[in-house]
């Protein structure tokens, strides 16, 4: 499976901005699409993840109710809409897809097994 993040860009805090995370190759192997984020001196942190079947999504306390994930009909690319945008949003953001996964481990970046490059999302004031 290989993934293709876009989108990243400047944005100012309380505007918008859209990522997608494009997949081919065996993606009917994969169980959940996820969005982590990664800012300087950080761990990786959970954003959110959509499971293939059903599109139920889930989404990590520190984005609750400002991002949302969806994805195209195809299930091929994945989508993270971000409003209301923070200073603290800032961070390179990745997308991943996991293969057989739970629901418990899916905010792990370990149950992910392919990942795309990051993409560069800056908020300013």
């Amino acid at each position: 499976v290989q993934l293709q993040a876009s989108g990243g860009g400047l944005a100012q805090a309380g505007g918008s901005l859209r990522l997608s995370c494009a997949a081919s190759g065996q993606t009917s192997s994969t169980n959940f699409m996820g969005w982590f984020r990664q800012a300087p001196g950080k761990e990786r942190e959970f954003v959110g993840s959509i499971r293939r079947n059903g599109g139920h999504t889930y989404y990590g306390d520190s984005v609750k109710g400002r991002f949302t994930i969806s994805r195209d009909s195809a299930k091929t690319t994945v989508y993270l809409q971000m409003n209301s945008l923070k200073l603290e949003d800032t961070a390179v953001y990745y997308c991943a897809a996991a293969t057989g996964a739970i629901l418990s481990t899916i905010s792990r970046p370990s149950a992910y097994a392919y990942w795309g490059r990051g993409t560069l999302v800056t908020v300013s004031s």
